[in-house]
């Protein structure tokens, strides 16, 4: 392995982009209690192996999933149609039981407080990304980018891709947090440093990315704080 001299490596990185699902809110359950929604409204409720195929996809995608397993052929309007019937749901259940997992706020006011610049980069589509980011705290972070906002979501680096263009920056210079294997996939194709966070050891860690039980002894961000993240970011530019 190649490592990188002192005088190499950045102190820090220059942005931090945030998966949200999974990573910043424990809402994968909701998603899941939706996709089991949206196939029954189908005709036909996805298996557990079946849903896992859902995590961190598009919509098109899971619409796509739970049709073929209904065996339902989709006509004109029927995307759009579903999509609101899915994304009202999903709201619904978002206004009462999203949960932020530990650490998140306060990892989050340290990096602000430091001045980075952060975003929000999610498949989720705008019309139900919003209100989970403002329960998040959308004042910590200086843009947004969703599913419905770039030609192709994750796994493709679309988002990864015009979340650095936006700031200006070469995307080797970003940090990524995702959980899901697409979203991960999609960081790494972009060219940016990846921490991944995955649920459990059954959630594959693609090539290129550092799953975050190599940083510190936990699979959370509980704890962490602004400096811990720069030292991440450090160890794994040496690490390459």
């Amino acid at each position: 392995m190649t490592t990188v001299s002192n005088s190499q490596l950045l102190s820090r990185p220059a942005a931090i982009f945030w998966d949200m699902d999974g990573t910043l809110t424990n809402s994968e359950p909701l998603w899941g209690e939706a996709t089991y929604y949206l196939s029954e409204v189908l005709g036909k409720r996805l298996t557990s192996s079946q849903r896992m195929d859902t995590v961190g996809a598009t919509f098109t995608t899971t619409l796509r999933i739970c049709a073929d397993n209904a065996g339902v052929v989709l006509g004109e309007g029927d995307v759009e149609a579903y999509r609101h019937k899915m994304f009202e749901y999903m709201k619904t259940l978002f206004a009462g039981r999203l949960e932020i997992f530990p650490g998140i706020p306060e990892l989050l006011t340290s990096l602000h407080h430091d001045g980075m610049p952060m975003m929000v980069t999610t498949n989720t589509d705008r019309d139900v990304a919003d209100a989970a980011i403002a329960v998040i705290g959308s004042e910590y972070f200086v843009d947004t980018i969703c599913g419905d906002e770039v030609p192709t979501g994750k796994p493709a680096p679309d988002m990864y891709l015009e979340a650095a263009r936006r700031l200006q920056l070469n995307p080797a210079q970003c940090l990524v947090f995702e959980d899901s294997p697409a979203g991960m996939r999609a960081a790494v194709a972009a060219g940016c440093t990846v921490i991944g966070l995955p649920e459990d050891e059954g959630v594959e860690v693609p090539d290129g990315v550092v799953e975050i039980s190599r940083l510190r002894d936990s699979r959370h961000l509980a704890g962490a704080l602004h400096t811990d993240v720069y030292e991440w970011f450090r160890a794994i530019q040496e690490m390459n």
